[in-house]
């Protein structure tokens, strides 16, 4: 199968690469950053997924199918700049797909879509709403553009849609929001809080985003790993040192202290629990992570120290 990966050069995406191209797939990739080193069978193409010349992509190789990684997650990117890649670049992936014959895409999201508050439920199946809107209104542009890959689903019913909420990743490549979040010796908390993170390791994400691709689903779904535990204990699972804040003095010493810098609306997550109830993935792919939460934080600890 002819498979293009917009935002290829991306951690996860360039494992997504290789284990397709292991599999037997074509692979090829479009992205504004250069991917050195990347396979010869891998043909990437160093350009932003809005321009026209990525609409030539689609022209003349017509995938067969489209796994869209080219979402920027990071909050150190200016908002108006996240806005018009993640939401625009959502958009010109779909229309392509639509007008150039592409058989299924994928668009790979993150559970923070559900945010995190007090009245929400313990478990978000794929049904909830997106309440990070309102708790984390800065990941409102990943919100919009995942709703906007899940309209596909009948704006365009020829094409089978998948969109898939991932769980935090974590791993030897020391990327990713989490790993960026405990990234230093120190990590905050809220004085009095404890929540529950979910993570999974970043070859079980990979898997399982290969495994959506071949077994050919259509609509939303939630993918996470292992169990679920508390912020306080993977912080010093991971060698870090928690550093509980009063929550009316967090906000002003986000990047100070040896502390990560954060967005305002960081700390709800950093209070409630955003969980997700993958059971309908694992039922309809037969998914099984092969990393448990204990292995996945040896496996960013041995690199980032």
């Amino acid at each position: 199968m002819k498979v293009l990966i917009p935002g290829i050069t991306g951690r996860l995406a360039r494992s997504v690469a290789v284990k397709l191209l292991e599999a037997g797939h074509q692979v090829l990739g479009i992205d504004r950053r250069p991917w050195i080193n990347a396979p010869k069978e891998i043909e990437v193409f160093q350009i932003d997924i809005r321009k026209r010349a990525a609409e030539e992509v689609f022209r003349k190789h017509r995938p067969e199918a489209v796994i869209h990684m080219a979402t920027v997650t990071h909050l150190t990117v200016r908002n108006d700049d996240r806005f018009r890649i993640n939401l625009f670049g959502t958009r010109a992936v779909f229309d392509h797909c639509a007008h150039y014959g592409a058989k299924r895409c994928i668009f790979v999201g993150r559970h923070t879509y559900y945010g995190a508050a007090a009245d929400s439920s313990l478990y978000h199946g794929e049904e909830d709403p997106p309440f990070a809107m309102t708790t984390f209104p800065e990941l409102a542009d990943l919100v919009a553009a995942d709703l906007y890959a899940g309209s596909a689903l009948w704006r365009y019913p020829e094409l089978d849609t998948s969109v898939l909420r991932l769980s935090y990743t974590l791993g030897p490549s020391v990327s990713g929001t989490l790993a960026t979040f405990i990234g230093g010796k120190r990590t905050p908390m809220v004085l009095g809080f404890d929540p529950l993170f979910q993570f999974m390791h970043e070859d079980d994400a990979a898997d399982a985003i290969c495994l959506a691709l071949e077994k050919q689903l259509r609509g939303v779904f939630n993918v996470a790993g292992p169990q679920p535990m508390p912020l306080s204990t993977l912080i010093r699972t991971a060698g870090r040192q928690p550093v509980p804040v009063p929550e009316f003095l967090l906000r002003a010493v986000f990047g100070r202290f040896g502390l990560p810098a954060l967005p305002p609306g960081a700390v709800a997550h950093l209070k409630y629990p955003v969980v997700i109830d993958d059971s309908t993935f694992r039922a309809k792919t037969g998914f099984n992570h092969r990393y448990d939460e204990d292995q996945t934080i040896a496996a960013f600890r041995s690199v980032a120290g």
